[in-house]
């Protein structure tokens, strides 16, 4: 019962986590294994110290020690770390024989560890047994010959045991394997310490067969100069260039050799070697090379030499880019000049076709440019270095053969053959080329040369000629115009001339009128001719009413000594100045007006300059709206604008506040002077409207920069605007009416006085009309 009982005593239910969400308080591994640590969980005390006094304590503590070592390799037998620790225990307590046998069997375990291999090798030897040591490197020098660290222990045991014949052996096994280059040179080194250099140089037969490299044949020849066979090392570098030929050639090689034979006094030797390798080696791989055999020419070469050194270096780095790329035509220039400097003409010659031969591949004009300049130096050369004219010719022929003229010519090739021609005293074939290349490509250019060229040979006929040929071409050229007309100038023909500049200004198209014209209206004035410039000043104001027209026309009356000079000259003025009212560009009217001021300050009077004045505008500051592209509102610009007298009299706005300001300007002088004087009321101001168009001009004077705050779309302005216009500047008029109270009494008194002035005024609009108004009324005196 109790069993039956007991079997079916129920096993607690593992309770059921409700809640998985994470705690707040997270503990991570670190943090148990930093806890261990601090409270030294883990840490147990140490064995208590064990004294033993006697041999079966000993033997006691030896079983338990071999136990525990043999329970650790059982339990892992292929930790090496526990085989090394028992075997040295056992060697600590001089129990060689079992602690070989311990090496033995972890070498069965695991025969390829080497560490096994030097410790157990390392025991033997601190135990003097030198044949067990031999034995365990023959064992391990045969499972492992790719080891270095046994071979080179093995070597250095027999070496500090004076046996070496043995160590020979042992490098003679190792060098069987053909291992790395620090093995050679320790064998090398081992034979050197024992003065056996023709066995070190048997090995280094060896050595460069098996790491064929510069540097091992380098430090072989350096052998060899070293021990005093001079022979021998140079027989060694030979070998080595051989050895690698043209191939595998390297520049520390030649280096190398060169500083052997310069060492030995060779100097012819040392060039050769150097230019034979130049030769050879491209020039991104001899830097070095170069660098050096300068340095050998600078210590023991002529000037010739280095100069020679320079050269050949820059030739193989213009080599270099143009085989890179063959249309990089500055490459070949500087090649060229290069070579030019230093070769004979063959080898020019031969860079030269080289060069021309690299067509651009489009027949573009632009890819063409650099390319051209090839022939032309070309050209040049044969004809001042090599003095060949039949060769110079052909290049120039050469050269036009293979342009496409249908597309595109070089006026430059053209001329250059024609004046080759005529140094060569050969006119006719200058003739015929320049000929040809006007019938083939016409040119500006061409026509231009060759009509420069019959000039210098005084053939004016043939310029006459050239000429018409050259305004047929292009009839809109007013320098050829110009040109041709200087010509007959130059010959005494001035009706030809004259008759040369009518055709010219008669043409529909021209690239320069003004100065066509110019040069005309130049052209009658040296001839003295004046009422013909008059003429032509007329005629050109008919086509066009530019400003400098006008003043240029009326700077020509006053130039002409005459009694009525200044009188031509002011009339010039005023019919400019009346027909530019309508003119767009006030900048252009303001320019006229003030040199129509200049004038009068220097040769007219006090009257005359008055008048002038008052024709002066106003500059005011205005603003205007902006629209965007998208048609929106983009805000208002200010910019400023010039208000004419002429035109201020005819907007009523601008009369009324000027009256304004002249009422508020009046009231404060009277109230300044007298005040028993009864002062202007503003009814007087607005109803004499009527005032002289001279007002604003006055105004204008008086106060040139007023700032007017108006726009452009709302012109029109009531009384509303008159007021604030009166209150904005009250403060600046009373200042200004207090330093001038004379000029603007004068000015009152010419307004009371001039009423029927004022009437016209107003029937005419402008102060300027006015005055022509009386002029025509008293029969036309001006005119």
């Amino acid at each position: 019962m109790a069993s039956t009982a007991a079997g079916k005593q129920r096993i607690p239910k593992v309770a059921k986590v409700k809640n998985k969400a994470p705690a707040e308080v997270q503990i991570t591994a670190e943090q148990l294994l930093r806890e261990a640590k601090e409270r030294e969980l883990e840490l147990l005390p140490p064995p208590p110290k064990q004294k033993i006094t006697d041999k079966e304590e000993l033997n006691d503590y030896k079983l338990k020690k071999r136990k525990g070592f043999e329970d650790n390799i059982r339990k892992n037998r292929t930790v090496i770390s526990n085989w090394i620790k028992y075997a040295q225990w056992e060697e600590s307590l001089k129990e060689i024989q079992r602690a070989r046998s311990i090496y033995e069997r972890a070498l069965d375990v695991d025969h390829r560890n080497i560490t096994l291999w030097l410790k157990y090798a390392e025991m033997e030897m601190k135990s003097r047994q030198v044949n067990h040591a031999r034995n365990i490197w023959d064992r391990a020098i045969t499972i492992l010959p790719r080891v270095n660290q046994f071979w080179y222990k093995y070597t250095y045991m027999e070496e500090m045991l004076g046996n070496v014949a043995g160590c020979r052996q042992v490098f003679e096994r190792w060098m069987e394997w053909e291992p790395e280059e620090q093995a050679w040179h320790s064998y090398i080194n081992f034979e050197l310490r024992y003065k056996e250099v023709d066995k070190a140089r048997t090995i280094y037969e060896r050595f460069v067969i098996v790491h064929p490299e510069v540097k091992n044949w380098i430090k072989y020849a350096r052998f060899e100069e070293k021990h005093g066979y001079v022979a021998h090392s140079r027989k060694v570098y030979e070998r080595a260039v051989e050895f690698f030929g043209e191939e595998h050639v390297d520049e520390n090689l030649f280096v190398a050799f060169a500083r052997f034979e310069e060492t030995q006094k060779e100097f012819e030797r040392v060039r050769v070697i150097y230019k034979y390798a130049l030769d050879r080696i491209p020039k991104h791989q001899a830097q070095e090379l170069f660098k050096n055999y300068t340095m050998f020419e600078k210590k023991f070469g002529d000037r010739r030499g280095i100069e020679d050194v320079i050269v050949s270096k820059r030739r193989f780095q213009y080599e270099e880019e143009v085989k890179a790329n063959p249309h990089n035509y500055d490459a070949w220039f500087d090649y060229l000049r290069l070579v030019e400097s230093d070769a004979d003409a063959d080898t020019v010659r031969e860079v030269y076709e080289r060069a021309i031969s690299n067509i651009p591949p489009i027949q573009e004009k632009r890819h063409w440019r650099r390319y051209i300049y090839l022939w032309i130096n070309y050209g040049l050369y044969e004809e001042l270095e090599t003095k060949d004219p039949e060769r110079t010719r052909q290049v120039y022929q050469a050269c036009l053969e293979l342009i496409p003229h249908k597309k595109f010519t070089f006026a430059k090739i053209w001329l250059l053959f024609a004046q080759f021609e005529i140094r060569q005293k050969n006119l006719q074939n200058a003739r015929k080329v320049m000929g040809t290349a006007i019938g083939k490509c016409p040119k500006n250019k061409l026509f231009k040369g060759y009509i420069e060229l019959e000039l210098q040979l005084r053939e004016f006929d043939r310029c006459r000629k050239l000429y018409e040929k050259y305004l047929e071409f292009s009839p809109e050229n007013c320098t050829t115009w110009i040109k041709f007309s200087e010509l007959e100038t130059i010959l005494g023909d001035v009706d030809r001339a004259r008759a040369i500049f009518e055709l010219a200004i008669g043409q529909l198209r021209l690239d320069m009128p003004e100065v066509l014209w110019k040069s005309y209206i130049d052209f009658e004035i040296e001839q003295e001719e004046f009422e013909n410039t008059r003429n032509l000043y007329r005629r050109l104001l008919q086509r066009t009413q530019h400003v400098k027209v006008w003043i240029s026309f009326a700077k020509f009356e006053l130039s002409i000594d005459g009694s009525d000079r200044l009188q031509r000259s002011r009339l010039i003025f005023e019919e400019a100045n009346k027909g530019m009212r309508s003119c767009e560009e006030k900048e252009e009217r303001l320019m006229l007006l003030e040199s129509w001021r200049d004038f009068e300050k220097e040769f007219g009077s006090e009257s005359t300059m008055e008048r002038v004045r008052k024709l002066l505008p106003e500059k005011v500051k205005k603003r205007r709206k902006l629209t965007a592209e998208d048609g929106s509102d983009a805000g208002w610009e200010e910019y400023y604008d010039y208000i004419f007298p002429e035109d201020a009299a005819n907007q009523p706005n601008l009369k009324l506040l000027a009256m304004a300001k002249m009422w508020k300007k009046q009231q404060v002088q009277d109230g300044d002077e007298d005040p028993s004087e009864k002062p202007a009321t503003p009814e007087d101001a607005t109803s004499s409207s009527s005032a002289p168009s001279d007002g604003p001009g006055r105004t204008a004077e008086t106060e040139p920069n007023t700032y007017d705050d108006r726009d452009d779309s709302s012109s029109s302005s009531g009384e509303e605007e008159e007021e604030e216009g009166k209150q904005k500047h009250s403060s600046e008029e009373e200042e200004e009416g207090q330093q001038k109270r004379s000029s603007e009494e004068e000015e009152e008194g010419q307004q009371k006085c001039s009423s029927e002035e004022e009437e016209e005024g107003q029937q005419k609009g402008s102060s300027e009309e006015e005055e022509e108004g009386k002029q025509k009324g008293s029969s036309e005196e001006e005119d």
